[in-house]
């Protein structure tokens, strides 16, 4: 298994244009990652919290448009 500092030797390595392309295909597997996390909370009841506190702030108007 390669560690952490392996792939950081190997990313300090790569060229401008390799390093690009492993930039915009890590940026996109760590929003999938963030994605599959909240989906798992969400369904695991996690955010119910947290929907329920900003429905009871809106209901009597302690909300407002962004």
């Amino acid at each position: 298994m390669t560690t952490a500092e392996d792939l950081e030797k190997a990313v300090e390595q790569l060229p401008p244009q390799e390093l690009a392309r492993f930039r915009t295909w890590f940026e996109a597997f760590v929003a999938d990652q963030f994605d599959a996390a909240i989906e798992r909370d969400a369904h695991a009841g996690k955010l119910d919290a947290f929907a329920e506190e900003a429905i009871a702030a809106y209901r009597p108007g302690r909300s407002r448009d962004l």
